[in-house]
């Protein structure tokens, strides 16, 4: 701008002025319109991006091949979305995957891992759809009846902290112990007041290993480890009734960035996931050990997480 006035005090005609000025003024016309379509370009290409944000969702999960996931980009597919399926194995890493951006969303964990991963790691992860709640059963291949385990018998049990708690409200449900007004989501073997059975924490991969070479007497064994141990539902001695509002921290979710969480990509996610042909699919795949949680809302998962948060931040 310096150099412009320098140059308007050296000319002294006032029609050299004149059309200086009228050069300078369609050069600033010019530059303007080079910024409005330098920035309509951006939009453009932000537009773009956001385009093909609304057609592509990419996905983690700890198992990406499963018959399930085949269905539902199909359905999405008619919806005009393409489904990628990650599948990634850690926990934390499929999280932090969403929180860094390079995943849209994952599927893979209740909301009680949800806000340990959130208290603990600083993320900023909310629930935007409840698939199923799955059971956390006691299994024996000695005894057929919870009644019939003597005292004094091992039940192995997963010593991660989120299963461990809910491992010890079961055994709790099935009379075998006692927990310090009643036990929460967050009880350790310190919240124990009582127990007829020695308990034997283990890795979460170990607890089928513990009940078949003999280590425990009995074992809660997730359904995914079941499964893959090979132990059938004529083991299961004591099982949750997975419509009890207790459970409500154990409801699996999809899983997003906060600030992504109004995206309408996830409503049509979710509905496709609810879908009868993806609901049967899911079900054969856990042998009918689940209960679809489709009535539960964004709203009320989000609700039941910050809870969690909360009583997990005062119990640090």
């Amino acid at each position: 701008m310096r150099q412009v006035r320098d140059s308007l005090i050296l000319v002294n005609n006032s029609r050299a002025k004149n059309k200086i000025l009228s050069a300078l003024g369609v050069l600033a016309a010019g530059a303007l319109t080079l910024s409005m379509a330098a920035c309509a370009g951006g939009t453009d290409t932000a537009g773009g991006d956001a385009a093909a944000d609304e057609t592509k969702i990419v996905l983690g999960a700890d198992d990406g091949t499963e018959a399930h996931w085949t269905i539902l980009k199909d359905k999405l597919a008619d919806e005009g979305i393409e489904l990628e399926v990650r599948t990634i194995t850690d926990g934390v890493q499929l999280n932090q995957g969403v929180q860094d951006g390079e995943l849209d969303v994952n599927l893979f964990q209740h909301l009680i891992f949800l806000s340990d991963f959130n208290v603990n790691s600083g993320g900023t992860l909310v629930p935007v759809g409840a698939t199923a709640v799955y059971p956390l059963a006691l299994y024996s291949e000695e005894y057929t009846d919870v009644a019939d385990l003597p005292d004094g018998a091992t039940v192995a049990l997963p010593n991660n902290p989120t299963n461990l708690a809910r491992a010890l409200l079961n055994l709790q449900r099935a009379g075998l112990l006692e927990l310090e007004d009643g036990g929460n989501a967050f009880s350790t073997e310190a919240d124990i007041t009582s127990s007829k059975v020695e308990l034997l924490p283990v890795d979460t991969n170990q607890t089928v290993t513990a009940l078949k070479d003999g280590s425990a007497q009995a074992a809660i064994v997730n359904n995914t480890q079941a499964q893959k141990g090979g132990l059938g539902d004529d083991l299961i001695i004591f099982k949750e009734d997975l419509d009890n509002p207790e459970l409500a921290p154990y409801i699996n979710a999809f899983v997003v960035k906060d600030e992504n969480k109004d995206d309408p990509r996830w409503e049509k996610l979710i509905e496709a996931y609810h879908s009868p042909e993806v609901e049967e699919a899911v079900t054969e795949l856990n042998q009918g050990n689940l209960q679809f949680k489709a009535d539960w809302t964004a709203a009320d998962l989000q609700k039941e997480l910050t809870g969690l948060e909360d009583k997990l931040k005062a119990a640090k």
